[in-house]
Parts: structure tokens; sequence; C-alpha cells
């Protein structure tokens, strides 16, 4: 468990984008995974990677904070605390015990659309690993004595990590204002006043409902092989009973025709900052064939010093000390496309937005070339050659597409589709996507201190 678990989600999504591979035969098939789903309905994928005898054992639930009864947000984040507490074989706190005293490493994160628990472990402790997580499957205990100590921990995460950050407020109230409908509107971690209202009842129909072997999917990366992983997985995971599934209904976002503007002030900012989030379609959601293009573009825009944003703001203008993109398209639902700039010194906020729009108009009237997309795409699979080696990015970006609705040919076809994205594919999504009625602009600023209770 972390206290970070519901940032993951930004990780997964720069994960994704690195799984972008050239359409060369050398690289053909990205990951190489071997699948094979189990008689309860688990799915099972093993990636294998021999250089160490170490794997990634990874199990993942499609379920996430955007499954949530209105109402009761947090209840996801709050759950995933939860299954480190007691089992009908274990007590409280003996699973993460029980990895470290075996050498490995255990943590888990919540997202919008699935939760994950891991552990980086020896090849010869897997078993143990296997045995642990599927105890806690189907074993968990929850009481009053298990949750409310873990209501304060998760509290206090909401505190330290939302409410005591002006950058984290002024994104949840972004967030809040981009999603008119959909349940993405609500955080993830929960609001606190909800927080503090789930029940005993509340988790443990959470619980029944979603955490069964076949709304679950196991990822191992490693020195393994599917053989070798078959049985293990069909003793620890294959014995647990299956269970109809609740679907995942979700409400719809409405046509959105108003922009809207959020602005926070506070007198802890000590770097201004300017932002603005449209709503945009993802691999799965609206019109998915933008996706893609969009991938590409927040490159062209934001992808390092070289992109145009940085070029032109912070290297030619000297009006902002940062700025970039952003892009994910591996939601269920609805995506985010983002731009943002903190500015420099002297530099007001209507300058800084003045160029940024003045930018965003120049890429619309004139679109973006044969020679940024070109470096853009070469610029992905090259980062992706090197994200490749690492035994837990296969793990990451193969789990978090599966929780999502999509499949394994989707993410082993990436390069192919990755290498065919186009200016004029590119162009179509922009003008698409960059709608004023469609964003959220949101200004952090620094705030004069009150002087309430001050002497005259």
């Amino acid at each position: 468990m972390t206290s970070k678990s519901f940032f993951i989600p930004v990780i997964i999504l720069i994960l994704l984008r690195l799984s972008s591979f050239p359409s060369n035969p050398a690289y053909a098939g990205v990951f190489n995974p071997e699948s094979f789903t189990l008689k309860n309905g688990m799915q099972v994928v093993v990636i294998p990677n021999h250089r160490v005898p170490i794997v990634t054992h990874m199990v993942w639930y499609k379920v996430g904070s955007a499954d949530e009864p209105r109402g009761k947000s947090g209840i996801a984040h709050f759950f995933e605390h939860l299954m480190f507490k007691a089992t009908k074989n274990l007590k409280s706190g003996e699973f993460s015990k029980t990895v470290a005293r075996n050498g490995g490493r255990d943590n888990a994160f919540t997202s919008y659309d699935y939760t994950g628990y891991h552990q980086n472990v020896a090849v010869d402790r897997l078993p143990i690993v296997m045995k642990l997580e599927a105890d806690r499957m189907r074993n968990l205990i929850i009481d009053k004595d298990q949750i409310e100590p873990e209501r304060q921990v998760v509290l206090e995460e909401r505190r330290s990590r939302t409410d005591n950050s002006p950058a984290a407020k002024l994104g949840e109230q972004i967030n809040a204002a981009l999603f008119i409908n959909y349940p993405y509107r609500d955080p993830i971690i929960g609001w606190d006043h909800e927080i503090r209202g789930l029940s005993v009842e509340d988790l443990l129909t959470f619980y029944d409902a979603w955490y069964r072997p076949n709304n679950a999917i196991l990822v191992v990366a490693g020195d393994v092989t599917a053989a070798k992983l078959r049985p293990l997985a069909e003793k620890y995971y294959g014995v647990i009973a299956p269970k109809p599934v609740p679907p995942r209904t979700r409400t719809m976002e409405p046509p959105h025709n108003a922009a809207r503007r959020v602005i926070l002030r506070d007198v802890r900012v000590r770097q201004p900052s300017w932002r603005r989030l449209y709503l945009a379609p993802s691999f799965s959601y609206g019109e998915t064939k933008h996706a893609y293009p969009l991938e590409v573009l927040a490159q062209i825009l934001g992808g390092g010093t070289t992109s145009r944003l940085y070029r032109s703001l912070v290297v030619d203008k000297k009006l902002a000390i940062s700025a970039g993109a952003f892009y994910g398209g591996g939601d269920l639902g609805p995506s985010r496309f983002g731009y943002y700039a903190s500015p420099r010194p002297g530099i007001s906020m209507d300058q800084l937005e003045e160029a940024m729009n003045g930018e965003i108009t120049n890429l619309l009237n004139s679109g973006v070339t044969e020679k940024e997309v070109s470096r853009a795409i070469s610029t992905m699979q090259a980062e992706a050659i090197y994200a490749r080696d690492s035994i837990g990015v296969g793990a990451r970006v193969l789990g978090s597409a599966l929780a999502s609705g999509l499949t394994v040919e989707d993410v082993e076809s990436w390069p192919d589709r990755i290498g065919a994205v186009t200016v004029v594919g590119i162009n179509e999504a922009a003008k698409a996507v960059f709608d004023e009625k469609h964003s959220v602009t949101g200004l952090l600023i620094s705030a004069a201190p009150s002087k309430v209770g001050k002497e005259k």
C-alpha cells in the first residue's frame, strides 16, 4: 500500500506511450507475451525475460474509482488499503512482512479504471507471493476494528497529498469542472466527507462484487514461462470459485456548451502556473480514431526541450520557465489532452495565456509538418527500446491495457498503429479536440497573506 497509489495512472499513461515500437520486424511483438485463461475465468499473461532470476507478480482487478456508487467516492482506494490487513490465515500487516522476509517488495495502486497489487521477488519465491495474493482475494476480514484505523490513514493521505498541496487542489477542481457527469470528475482518493461516511457494509459489498478471479488479470514478468507458471496459477488461483460480476455501467458525459475557468489563490504558491485541459477521446471512448494521432501531437507540442511549446515560450520568447503537454489514451472512458506553462518572474498570467493561445491558433491554422511528425515518432520509438528492458514496464503496460478494456493484440500492434499516424490525422484530431467549449483553464496564483488576527 502506498500513499502515492492514486497517482499511478499518470505513470501508466507514460509507460503506454513508451511502448510504441517501430514497425520493424526486429521489434515486432513489443513484449511477446504468452497468455492463457484459467477455468474460473482468470486471465493470465506471462512476459518472459530471463536476464536476471527475478519476477514481477501483479494482480489487476477490473474495478476502479469510476465504478463506485455515486456518493461513495473513495471506496476503491480505501479498499486497496484494507487488502493489507488481516485474512482468515494472516494477521494484519503479515502480508508485507512475509514478502519482505523473502527479500521482496510489494505495493498497490488505484486508478479510475483498475486496482493493482504487485510484488517483486526472486523467481524461487514466486509460489509464496502467489499463495499470499490468492488468499486475500477471497479471505479478507472486514470489520469495524479493521476499517476505522485505516480510515484515519486514508484521510491523512488526502490531507497531505491533496488538501495541503495547492497544485493538487487545483487539479482536483479542474477535473470536477471538466467532467460534467462522468465519474472521472470525482477524485480517486475520494472526497473527504464521503470517505468519512463509508461503512463496513459498503466495503463488504464492494469486495464481494468485484474481487473475483473472473474479474482479475494475473500478469507475471521475468524469469518464467507460461509452461512453468500454469501449474502454479491453477494451484493457487484456479481453485477460487468464480461469481457473476456487475457490469461496468457508468453515467455518460453530456455535450459541453461552455468553456470553464478555475482559479485557485493560495499563500503557499511560490511558482504560479497555467494549464488548460480539453475533453478528448481515448482508445475505448468517443472518436477513437483520434487517439493515436493525439499521442504524437502531445509529443510535438510538449515532449521535452525541443517541443513547440518549450522552444517558443521558454527559449525564444522567454515568457515561461517550463512548458509542456500531455495526453494518454488508455482510459476506459473519455480522456484529457492538456498543455501547461509556468511564467517567468515579471510575466503576467495574461501575457502567458495570450502566448499559449497564439501557439494553439497557429497549430490549428497551419497544422504540423511532416518533419515534426517523423521526429516525434522516432523519439517515442527510441524511448521505447530502453523501456522494453525493464521487467516492470511490460507488466504494467499489459495489465493496465487489459484492465481498461483493451487486448493483448492492441498492445502488440502498437508499433504499426503509431507508425501509421499521419500529418492529416494529427491536424484533424487537433481541430476535433481543441474546441473552447470542451475546455477548462486553470490558474494557480499566489495570494496575499490574510490580515485577520493581526494588530493594526
